[in-house]
């Protein structure tokens, strides 16, 4: 039976290791952004072999499993490389770089969804590309797609339980040790659903909030 004597008792170590997974969400979110925006500027590289080399890249990370890439990062690369990395880095590293590659997707039909006219303006204007990109095409290309990279950003805070593979101390970890000193389960796994429930409806609704506002400005 449900008691709330204990979940009293548990809930402080997990709202702290909520704390911890809200973090790592982000930290990871801004990992993916801006990886996510290399990954297509490279694919659409002139240069063919750098924009083939990408797009192969991209593939592999889309088509392996994200457990898969965060028990590389923390268990065979150090015995690779030598090279040992703490579980919140390869955590943010291997949930960062799993979602650039769908990042760099939703950024390519944003840059493909900027008019032909306006290349051509910044042509016509004598750009580099340097300025063609930053002043023109990004500025255009990105606004769009805010609410989708926000959707990433809740996908992003549900798949944090994988990392506790890793022996990173989030939500999902936390109760596996509440459960493992007291067993009882009911109340600890119930409560971390609530809460990525809780969280994760909350962020879906400003999200839905801010896609409405742009579509409004995109109207004006």
């Amino acid at each position: 039976m449900w008691d709330w004597n204990y979940v009293l008792d548990v809930l402080p170590q997990l709202l702290s290791a909520l704390k911890m997974t809200v973090w790592i969400t982000l930290c990871s979110f801004v990992v993916s952004l801006i990886v996510g925006l290399l990954l297509a500027l490279a694919a659409r590289s002139r240069f063919k072999p750098l924009a083939y080399v990408t797009k192969g890249i991209i593939e592999f990370i889309r088509n392996t499993p994200l457990l898969v890439q965060v028990f590389f990062l923390y268990y065979s690369l150090p015995l690779l490389m030598g090279v040992s990395i703490p579980a919140f880095y390869a955590g943010v590293i291997g949930l960062g770089l799993h979602y650039s590659t769908y990042l760099s997707e939703v950024y390519r039909s944003g840059i493909e969804a900027v008019p032909k006219g306006q290349w051509e303006a910044a042509t016509a204007l004598n750009y580099t590309k340097g300025q063609t990109w930053r002043i023109v095409v990004l500025p255009q290309a990105i606004p769009p797609i805010i609410p989708v990279l926000g959707n990433y950003l809740i996908v992003m805070f549900k798949e944090t339980p994988i990392l506790s593979a890793i022996t990173l101390v989030e939500m999902m970890l936390t109760a596996k040790n509440v459960v493992s000193q007291s067993f009882r389960a009911f109340e600890p796994y119930t409560l971390v659903g609530i809460l990525f429930l809780a969280i994760s409806y909350i962020a879906s609704l400003l999200v839905q909030r801010l896609e409405k506002r742009m579509n409004l400005l995109r109207g004006k």
